[in-house]
């Protein structure tokens, strides 16, 4: 088997709350207009490498990965 083929079969477990949040972020916005379980939930997006976290003039913003 190719890694190539595996990697196609290859899928990350997201939970509920996660795929709920994971849909609102299409677009880069400041982690600070979360709510304190929304940003708990991102970093565990972040540590999945299914979301992005850049600074940006002192503010930390989010935004969804490409698949």
């Amino acid at each position: 088997m190719k890694i190539s083929e595996v990697l196609k079969q290859f899928e990350i477990f997201v939970s509920n709350e996660e795929k709920v949040i994971l849909n609102k972020l299409e677009t880069l916005l400041p982690i600070d207009s979360y709510n304190d379980r929304e940003r708990f939930v991102i970093e565990n997006l972040v540590r999945k490498s299914l979301v992005s976290k850049v600074k940006h003039n002192n503010t930390y913003m989010v935004v969804k990965n490409e698949h």
